[in-house]
């Protein structure tokens, strides 16, 4: 680069910035450092024209990487032709998207709307089990996250509970499937996940007064720290909230459309959930999202007078991108892909984690990755400054991974690039974190050095 091309973007740069400053409105995220300026891919170019690998899929979202050229001739397509209507007027890709839809999903699951983001699908999913039951109590993790809205933000209790004033009525915590830090243990020392359930179960009934709804749950609870429940545990919880003839809300925003290893990751524990909400991946990066339920549920709710309307409720132009995703997913077996390229990143890390002391835990499932770090090696405890360093670092040699750093939590990375990620790009994301992972820890030796373990060469 020319030394004129980079005064003149450092100038950019510093203006952007500033207007920023004086005119965005900070909402409680920080802002990144990166100033992108276009993705193709699996890759972001900022405003040097510098190549960073997206291992987020943008905001969770874009399943089949950033600019998917039959994406792309969708939405030129529809804008151009068919974007936007009064939202009773249903035209052809609603109903093919919910065909579609209706025959990926698993019997009863049948009946479909679409909305935009994943809080209008758990807000509207909470209040569609209050109407078919007629209760309002509504049980949620103790991790878990569902959105900001109203509904969903009473059934998050992962971060964003503080003075915004009274929750909605009913709400009840379930302590989280955290096996890396949970108490309840085995005299082996392994995850007693059954008592844990016993007693997580014990208080709600304790708590309730007689109007339990629904249990509202991810399949792998990502914000909270990409927690997998051990094998049996969903299907118990759904066996526990039928006993109680609470509805199961399955919120499969992060982990929906092939992720995971299967269309849907609620598959894998081989339930079927009353109602199904996705977001983020239908939509492949644009604003879709859908509820889906059984035709049950649909008469139960006419009957008690459901309304959800909003502005772009089934809206074709969005329904239309994911019909193609849908389509995409299912003729590419993107799943398979996304099991594949899963385990080549999951045996990266793990070499990783025999590496470098600080990586406590790698766990999730397909390309839905964590690896929780820790601050000391004997205690365990967590290490969110170290990880937002790692992350810092990470960013700055070509690589975009979200640390998340909740109360009570350790920093944990959640990798999930999209499922059309090369073998090499996973490598070239390893080393990166490797080299991340190396830098940080020359500086934090100083406190930690007893507590190192042997490394081995990646």
């Amino acid at each position: 680069m020319c030394p004129a091309r980079i005064t003149d973007t450092k100038e950019a740069e510093a203006s952007f910035w500033k207007k920023a400053d004086q005119h965005l409105m900070s909402t409680g995220v920080p802002f990144s450092p990166a100033i992108i300026t276009r993705a193709r891919g699996t890759k972001l170019y900022d405003i040097h024209d510098r190549q960073i690998l997206d291992f987020t899929s943008g905001q969770m979202s874009s399943l089949l990487g950033h600019s998917h050229p039959e994406i792309v001739a969708v939405v030129k397509h529809y804008v151009e032709n068919l974007d936007h209507l009064l939202s009773n007027m249903i035209t052809q890709p609603v109903v093919d998207l919910a065909e579609r839809l209706g025959r990926l999903l698993p019997p009863p699951l049948e009946k479909s709307f679409f909305l935009n983001t994943g809080s209008e699908t758990t807000e509207a999913a909470i209040k569609m089990a209050k109407c078919y039951t007629g209760n309002f109590e509504v049980v949620a993790f103790s991790a878990s996250y569902h959105g900001l809205t109203s509904g969903s933000g009473s059934a998050t209790y992962s971060a964003g509970r503080k003075n915004g004033g009274p929750a909605m009525p009913g709400q009840l915590a379930f302590p989280a499937p955290y096996g890396y830090r949970s108490p309840f243990r085995k005299s082996d020392g392994t995850y007693d996940w059954e008592t844990e359930m016993d007693f997580g179960w014990s208080m709600i009934d304790r708590q309730s007064v007689g109007s339990l709804a629904a249990f509202i749950m991810e399949p792998i609870l990502s914000t909270g720290g990409i927690l997998e429940p051990p094998p049996g545990y969903i299907k118990r919880m759904v066996a526990e909230c039928k006993k109680r003839n609470m509805l199961v809300i399955m919120d499969e925003a992060q982990t929906g459309v092939g992720r995971t290893g299967q269309m849907f990751a609620f598959q894998h524990d081989d339930i079927v959930p009353d109602i199904l909400a996705l977001s983020k991946t239908l939509g492949c990066g644009l604003p879709l999202a859908s509820v889906s339920t059984t035709v049950e549920i649909e008469r139960g709710c006419k009957e008690a007078s459901f309304l959800w309307l909003t502005t772009h409720l089934n809206d074709p132009l969005p329904a239309a991108i994911g019909n193609k995703v849908l389509e995409i997913v299912e003729r590419d077996n993107v799943s398979k892909m996304a099991v594949e390229r899963g385990d080549q990143l999951r045996a990266g890390l793990i070499k990783l984690q025999e590496k470098y002391w600080c990586i406590g835990e790698v766990r999730g499932r397909g390309l839905l990755q964590g690896i929780e770090i820790i601050s000391d090696a004997k205690s365990r405890a967590p290490g969110p400054e170290l990880g937002a360093n790692v992350s810092e670092v990470a960013l700055d040699i070509g690589l975009s991974c979200n640390i998340v750093n909740l109360p009570g939590m350790g920093g944990v990375f959640r990798l999930a690039p999209p499922v059309t990620v090369s073998a090499e790009e996973i490598d070239d994301a390893l080393r990166i974190l490797d080299t991340a992972f190396g830098q940080v820890l020359q500086d934090y030796n100083g406190k930690t050095t007893s507590y190192e373990v042997e490394s081995n060469p990646l």
